[in-house]
């Protein structure tokens, strides 16, 4: 049955370690949720480890001044993993073939130091994707044409980051699921290795049970996120405990005029997806 805390301390003598999304949680890509920061600093002065678990589809080590430029303390995460860590596992049969890329130059550190030659659908091995090439113009559709050239050779589509959408500022903007989705609709075969899938959680517990000094207590997990398909569902698919934030990318749907959660609501986002969060709240906080 999920229950509804008024902030992350009501759940203090619960868990011992907090996996946490970064996008949508602790900033919205213009700048950083100050209550969500200082909420995982207290967890992790008093409580135990916090390991920002993210789609980003780059290493970790490159998304950090990301999150230093955004006004995210170093105090908020003590360990950090991405897709793109469990994408460049993914790379490694790989080498030496060629590639068509999709995604912006942003994030060349995903495929740094791989033997891979640049190609087009046309003449590629395999399909490496990190996004859409400008995201703040194009949509999925866009893509439509040169992923069924793809689609029709039976090119492999590597997908480093599974978001759909993610919040910038205000907006909703496209990422390189939303582009797996429909290569699969025109029979393309997809693998992924971020959220909800089982390779990036693996890598944050080894990562706190690192900080911990012992193994981990799956028991003691709790995994924090916005998306529904993501967060919630690799936390429900892992079988770890999951503190849903509604006021992310579902806020439409989830909260009210008056800003507050709304329980039935947030019932039916993941009765839908045939998924289930140990706990909801609307922001973040302590």
């Amino acid at each position: 049955m999920m229950d509804f805390p008024a902030g992350l301390s009501a759940l203090s003598d619960r868990y011992d370690v907090v996996l946490c999304d970064v996008w949508g949680v602790i900033h919205n890509g213009v700048e950083s949720f100050p209550e969500a920061c200082a909420a995982l600093t207290r967890w992790g002065q008093t409580k135990g480890p916090v390991v920002l678990i993210s789609n980003s589809p780059r290493p970790s080590y490159d998304v950090v001044a990301q999150l230093d430029g955004l006004g995210v303390p170093r105090s908020a995460w003590q360990g950090f993993v991405t897709s793109g860590d469990a994408t460049r596992a993914l790379l490694t049969p790989h080498t030496g073939t060629k590639v068509w890329k999709i995604g912006p130059e942003r994030d060349g550190p995903l495929w740094a130091g791989f033997d891979l030659t640049l190609a087009g659908p046309e003449d590629a091995d395999f399909i490496l994707c990190s996004g859409l090439y400008e995201d703040e113009k194009e949509i999925p559709e866009d893509y439509r044409d040169r992923l069924k050239v793809a689609a029709d050779r039976g090119l492999l589509f590597i997908c480093a980051n599974p978001d759909r959408v993610v919040q910038r500022g205000e907006r909703l903007i496209f990422c390189a699921g939303a582009l797996a989705d429909l290569y699969e609709t025109l029979g393309g075969k997809v693998i992924m290795a971020g959220k909800p899938y089982a390779a990036i959680y693996d890598l944050a517990v080894a990562e706190a049970a690192q900080l911990l000094g012992r193994p981990v207590d799956r028991d003691r997990v709790l995994c924090i996120g916005d998306g529904v398909i993501t967060d919630v569902k690799g936390a429900h698919d892992q079988r770890l405990a999951c503190l849903f934030i509604a006021k992310g990318i579902h806020g439409e749907k989830a909260i009210g005029p008056d800003g507050l959660l709304i329980p039935d609501a947030v019932r039916a986002l993941l009765d839908a997806e045939a998924v289930g969060a140990t706990h909801a709240i609307g922001d973040l906080v302590w």
